[in-house]
């Protein structure tokens, strides 16, 4: 076996598993999850019956480049969203379907990582999603952490990372909209960390799966490709992004998303895939082009999570310490007590379900900076999430 096996951690929920052997929950409570992010809308009617339209494309084999005419949707929807210059995006070099931003992130890290030198690193966000990690050990690469806390806007401090780091580093990753913390990074902060890149000569991989979960339709959030386009590098050169539909248009079983930008890391990222083995089903690249151009659901998807944000914190705020995020579907508030046991008591005594921030973080130099919060994923409908915020409240007041 790759001996690198036995460096990755338990994924989060395994450890939450774990943190409540044995808890008994209320049964004249119904659960509710806040735990998980999984969109729990109902997935867009148009799609799935494109789906049922195609299945007799199952009895062909799909290619790892993808269909044209999903990559030329997927150009004109990222040209569109991110105000990038028209032909500056090319269906053909700068865009590569992959089956959603995780197997995305883990097979483009397999493919970039250079194990050959030494101390390479991964850095990225802390807290962070757990693929970036896994990716890195698995792929040769130490992985760097770089805290993000209110001192900061939950935003790394890329100026106090030391030069040896980035001289090591082979991939950052960034994360905006934030997981968990739904911060979003600046233009000059992103132009700041293009200019890092060329100088230290890395890659920068950017998260975008939670772009389109936003609360003023007249201010999205900006995107890296857009960052490039708006200082002239038009060769996207150094940066990539990852989207997926899963968030955007709640599809995550369809697994769909890509990669786009550098087209020199993607043409050899594209051989990588043609090995891997991990084409998209044709019935759900069509699918997929019908989503991608559609915008009408997205706007009433946000438009529902953005009921919930109004309902869901005002309750909250009489108990906790909780901010609106800048962006996504998630609330990362501060707990009054140790964020286990507030996991573990909430479940048992009001059978309703979060994920400790500890369990999205590392401890480094003896600081976790995801300790002592919490991730709810308001994701559930508005009614249910109401009603676990209500029952939040009766927690700690009873408490």
């Amino acid at each position: 076996m790759n001996p690198n096996l036995s460096l990755l951690h338990p994924y989060p929920f395994e450890k939450l598993a774990k943190l409540k052997t044995g808890t008994e929950t209320p049964a004249d409570l119904a659960p509710i999850s806040l735990g998980i992010g999984e969109p729990k809308h109902p997935a867009p009617a148009f799609v799935q019956q494109v789906i049922a339209d195609n299945l007799d494309r199952l009895a062909n084999y799909p290619t790892t480049k993808g269909l044209d005419e999903l990559r030329q949707a997927i150009a004109d929807w990222a040209t569109r969203r991110f105000a990038l210059k028209p032909d500056t995006l090319s269906a053909n070099e700068h865009i590569v379907p992959v089956n959603g931003t995780r197997e995305g992130i883990f097979s483009l890290v397999q493919s970039v990582v250079d194990r050959s030198r030494p101390g390479a690193k991964v850095v990225s966000p802390n807290p962070f999603y757990q693929i970036y990690e896994g990716a890195a050990l698995l792929a040769g690469a130490q992985p760097h952490y770089l805290p993000c806390n209110d001192s900061n806007g939950f935003i790394p401090d890329f100026d106090r990372v030391p030069a040896q780091v980035w001289d090591d580093c082979q991939i950052l990753f960034l994360c905006s909209p934030g997981n968990p913390s739904g911060a979003v990074i600046p233009r000059d902060t992103l132009t700041r960390v293009i200019e890092l890149a060329d100088r230290h000569d890395f890659l920068i991989a950017s998260d975008e799966c939670y772009s389109e979960l936003y609360p003023d339709e007249a201010h999205p959030p900006e995107g890296l490709l857009q960052t490039c386009a708006a200082i002239g590098r038009d060769d996207y050169a150094r940066c990539v992004v990852f989207h997926s539909l899963s968030k955007r248009s709640n599809l995550p079983g369809l697994r769909s998303g890509f990669v786009a930008g550098d087209a020199r890391i993607l043409r050899d990222y594209l051989r990588y895939r043609t090995y891997h083995g991990c084409a998209m089903p044709l019935q759900h690249q069509l699918a997929s082009v019908a989503a991608w151009q559609d915008e009408a659901h997205v706007r009433d998807n946000r438009a529902a999570y953005r009921a919930k944000f109004e309902a869901v914190v005002p309750i909250l705020r009489q108990v906790m310490d909780v901010s609106y995020p800048d962006a996504g579907f998630y609330l990362w508030p501060q707990t009054p007590v140790d964020d286990e046991t507030f996991a573990v008591e909430l479940s048992a005594r009001q059978n309703v379900h979060v994920l400790p921030g500890r369990y999205l973080s590392r401890t480094v130099d003896g600081y976790t900076p995801g300790e002592n919060r919490v991730r709810m994923a308001l994701v559930a409908p508005l009614a249910e999430c109401v009603e676990a915020a209500e029952r939040i409240v009766a927690y700690l007041r009873a408490r």
